[in-house]
């Protein structure tokens, strides 16, 4: 089943407190620190993830990209996020797939669920994010210290014994 996530991206940038304090220096940067932990949320999670984003900061026409692999919109200057969503929530839905909306913005959960999407608080969504960046480091940490011993992995539990008994002096 394919799996999708509408972000709301400042909703997301205002209620997770790392992104908000960096909010109050500069936009611009909470917006990019945003985009790179969503861009490897993605890429771990297997989600197809797209992250809308209110004119309302940034005037301007408009616009979709792609950044680290991850699908970028820009409201126009009149619409809202929230359109933008609903928008892209009736083009994904579909046969054989799970749209998530992640919006702390109730009257939007409400919304989206009403067109079948399912909701994620800000909140669950910083612990999914949290939780999936633990599960990286620990894939790494194991992958590295496997590394470090190529012929560990290729040793039984009684020739590694014998080798530790060795190794101690006994």
């Amino acid at each position: 089943m394919e799996e999708h996530l509408i972000v709301d991206g400042y909703n997301i940038i205002g209620a997770w407190p790392e992104l908000s304090k960096l909010k109050e220096i500069n936009l611009e940067e909470a917006r990019d620190r945003l985009i790179d932990i969503l861009a490897e949320y993605q890429s771990f999670s297997g989600m197809k993830v797209w992250l809308v984003f209110d004119a309302y900061y940034v005037p301007g026409l408009g616009g979709k990209y792609v950044q680290s692999k991850l699908k970028i919109y820009y409201t126009k200057e009149k619409e809202t996020a929230d359109e933008l969503i609903e928008r892209l929530v009736n083009e994904l839905t579909g046969r054989r797939r799970n749209i998530y909306v992640a919006t702390s913005d109730m009257t939007e959960q409400h919304v989206i669920f009403g067109k079948g999407a399912l909701r994620v608080p800000a909140g669950e969504l910083l612990t999914k994010v949290t939780l999936a960046r633990r599960e990286i480091k620990t894939r790494i940490r194991e992958e590295t210290s496997r590394r470090t011993n190529p012929f560990d992995d290729k040793l039984s539990a009684e020739m590694r014994e014998l080798f530790e008994k060795w190794r101690r002096g006994k």
